[in-house]
């Protein structure tokens, strides 16, 4: 409690009487912070974890396109942006972390239910008016899809390596699957080049669209974690609701308004499904080589992965 009561004064000039722990995803911790007259929400994003050089890296240019975004268009109350330091930056740092304050949302994630009918509705509304943004006046060039795929080299080293790179229960969990994950990166390496010769309409997307990055506040739905902002063809956030049962009706509304002749670019979406299998299965085996985990966190993480790992044969044959 006394590092983060330091950070809150320090940085934000906030007096704080408590903090609760709250559940957090696979990459930051985060607390409930209260004083005598609000609450706040503070995400910490651990220095020693392989994950948070990509996390908080782009900080300073996507927050002001959010901003942009609450002061110009419908999504005003529906998307979260951190509240700013003394010194008007969006985010502190010490030598542990890296840190994000934001006003506390009284609700509750959606997490692991399914969307009620209204939810759906809502939901439809945020991404068809997120995906109607494609040219503002805030620099959007750190943030545009340019196809690569940084960390497959290095995974491709580590599937040739083996043993010498990875401990034994790693490389047991893997070793079951490289020749389908080697086909998967060969396939997404060459739509990755194809794609970067395609002219292809572009838009805001927030490329991380599952439902622990949804929030139920009083009557309305609040779309959460906005690291992976980007400009980028719409598939990269459908390709997380293709398969979900309502996906006839969130295309409706989404087509009945500014995206009336939408289509999904077939190689597109193959492409955004290929390069997330690969980069949760990557991150997965960066924190089981890098992070410091307990026992319990390393038997999770390498059920994440052999999760991952499973889903390739059947979901990822091009």
């Amino acid at each position: 409690m006394n590092q983060v009561k330091s950070i809150l004064k320090d940085f934000y000039d906030i007096d704080i009487s408590g903090v609760l722990p709250q559940q957090g995803g696979w990459a930051s911790l985060a607390y409930k912070v209260l004083n005598k007259n609000q609450s706040y929400f503070l995400k910490v994003y651990e220095k020693s974890r392989a994950s948070t050089p990509k996390l908080t890296a782009l900080i300073d240019q996507y927050v002001p396109i959010l901003v942009w975004l609450i002061n110009n268009s419908s999504l005003n109350g529906k998307i979260t942006v951190p509240l700013i330091t003394n010194s008007g930056e969006y985010k502190c740092e010490d030598e542990n972390a890296i840190y994000l304050l934001y006003d506390y949302i009284e609700g509750e994630t959606i997490g692991d239910r399914d969307l009620t009918d209204d939810q759906v509705h809502q939901f439809s509304k945020i991404i068809t008016e997120l995906h109607s943004y494609e040219d503002i006046p805030i620099g959007t060039d750190a943030i545009k899809e340019d196809f690569d795929v940084p960390f497959i080299q290095s995974l491709r080293q580590k599937l040739k390596n083996g043993r010498e790179d990875l401990q034994d229960d790693v490389w047991t969990i893997i070793n079951s699957c490289i020749s389908p994950l080697n086909n998967l990166i060969q396939t997404v390496e060459v739509l990755s080049q194809n794609l970067k010769n395609c002219d292809l309409r572009m838009a805001l997307c927030h490329t991380d669209l599952h439902y622990w990055n949804l929030m139920q506040s009083g009557q309305g739905l609040i779309l959460i974690d906005w690291e992976g902002l980007k400009l980028a063809p719409v598939e990269a956030d459908l390709m997380f609701l293709v398969d979900k049962p309502y996906f006839a009706e969130f295309l409706s509304v989404y087509q009945n308004t500014t995206h009336r002749n939408f289509e999904i670019n077939p190689h597109v979406l193959k492409f955004y499904q290929g390069r997330r299998r690969l980069e949760d299965i990557w991150e997965f085996i960066e924190q089981l080589l890098y992070d410091e985990q307990d026992e319990q966190e390393r038997y999770l993480t390498k059920n994440y992965l052999r999760k991952e790992l499973n889903s390739i044969g059947g979901n990822f044959k091009f």
